[in-house]
């Protein structure tokens, strides 16, 4: 009946392979369960494999490859997912043994951010991302079609073509490639206008203070996002749930605001291509004015994901950027191991709960301190004609007395110190720093 009709969903077996003597970085392979299931898999089996050397030919070696057959039997399987990256050779020769689809680690990854991707902008950079990965890895498909023209000299086939087109003629394979290439250059065309009017807009952010949101997939940084701002960020306990970048206005009080921007979830080994693509979308992290590095303490891989966003980081030139670190779904820790671990080797990080509201005013607080970087009260003589210098103060501090005088105006504004370069280049007649003060406050609420 057509009622009753569904989508098959696909029986995967996950393989993850080490050398011996490396520290296994996901020994339950449990990181990959979740991306093949995010993908729409039912797990059905996990393998593991210890050894000398990789394989060149099957990565695993011709042994666990005929095991992994009898296990494919066995559990009615249909794809082969690896924890790996594999050489398009490796995958070929797998393929060729197991007869069902392999996959590895990268190929699953940017699978997910092809169904996740919503915006042309999202669309654009997870198509160049799979283009990349898929060039090298192109086979020849249609073998009448070996020899688009040309022949081999005096012989029948040698006809097919006028003088100057014999020869061996144009391969399939050899078409397919320059029709990739040229898709791949005509998207990055098209990625670079994106990043150019990405740039205006950053650029037109320049007063504001940006923060942005930092971690790794489903750490809690959509829901952490949507409690400080009320965005309305789509949020669902699944990885690589949010792509696109959102910026929304955050009101600290006191008439503070700043620009909070929520970015796309780093996991271990993130595609190099992905990356690349992605560029546009990881340029608010790479503007920003303080990072909040969002950890999930819940998980038992906190360590490990923390250490990966650093390196994805590190890898976009973020690596020396201002960071404030957040322990996110203190509301679900069972053990408190975890948190006193992180919070010994963090101790300005903050213990949080996105979802209930748990240390959320600290937060403000610590964003506040790192918006004004210590507030000093300044004297300003201005001319009548440079009225960017009173917009600019009226903006970015608070303003305690204005005198008018013939000549010009005196002002005496409250401001935070990262605002005085941009001050200075408005070039204003004098500034004189009167009172500075830093403001001192108590976090302790987050530590208990």
């Amino acid at each position: 009946m057509r009622e009753t009709l569904q989508v098959r969903q696909e029986r995967a077996i996950l393989v993850g392979a080490t050398l011996k003597g490396e520290k296994e970085l996901d020994p339950e392979l449990k990181e990959l369960e979740a991306l093949a299931v995010t993908a729409g898999a039912i797990v059905v089996d996990k393998f593991k494999q210890r050894m000398d050397r990789y394989h060149p030919a099957t990565y695993i070696g011709h042994g666990k490859a005929e095991q992994l057959v009898g296990r494919i039997k066995r559990f009615d399987a249909n794809v082969i997912i690896f924890d790996n990256d594999l050489t398009p050779g490796q995958i070929r020769e797998l393929e060729k043994i197991a007869a069902v689809k392999v996959l590895d680690r990268s190929e699953l990854i940017l699978d997910i951010f092809a169904t996740r991707a919503k915006t042309m902008q999202a669309k654009l950079q997870v198509e160049l991302a799979q283009l990349e990965y898929t060039y090298p890895r192109l086979t020849r498909m249609w073998h009448h079609l070996d020899t688009v023209v040309g022949g081999g000299g005096g012989t029948a086939a040698g006809s097919v073509g006028a003088i100057g087109t014999r020869g061996p003629g144009e391969k399939q394979l050899e078409i397919d490639r320059r029709l990739v290439q040229k898709r791949i250059s005509a998207l990055r065309d098209e990625l670079a206008a994106i990043d150019k009017r990405k740039l205006r807009e950053i650029d037109g952010r320049r007063r504001s203070f940006k923060v942005c949101l930092v971690g790794y997939t489903n750490a809690g940084k959509s829901t952490l996002m949507n409690s400080l701002t009320d965005a309305g960020v789509f949020v669902e306990d699944r990885l690589f749930a949010t792509l696109d970048t959102r910026t929304r206005k955050w009101r600290l009080g006191g008439g503070d605001e700043v620009l909070l921007s929520d970015t796309v979830g780093f996991v271990r080994h993130l595609p190099h291509h992905l990356v690349a693509s992605f560029k546009a979308t990881l340029e608010e992290a790479v503007n920003a004015d303080l990072l909040l590095h969002v950890v999930d303490i819940s998980s038992e891989e906190a360590t490990e994901q923390l250490k990966s966003v650093n390196e994805v980081l590190r890898e976009i030139g973020c690596g020396e950027k201002q960071t404030l670190m957040l322990l996110n779904k203190a509301d679900m820790l069972s053990k408190r191991s975890m948190l006193e671990t992180l919070s010994t080797t963090y101790p300005d990080a903050l213990c949080i709960s996105a979802k209930t509201g748990i240390g959320l005013e600290d937060v403000v607080v610590a964003v506040t301190e790192r918006l004004h970087g210590g507030e000093v009260v300044v004297r300003i003589r201005n001319g009548h004609a440079n009225g960017k210098v009173q917009s600019f103060v009226r903006a970015c501090g608070k303003v305690l007395k204005e005198t008018y005088t013939e000549s010009g105006v005196e002002l005496e504004v409250r401001i935070g110190r990262n605002y005085l370069p941009e001050l200075y280049r408005l070039k204003p007649e004098s500034v004189e720093e009167m009172v500075a003060k830093t403001p001192k406050r108590h976090l302790a609420a987050s530590r208990r």
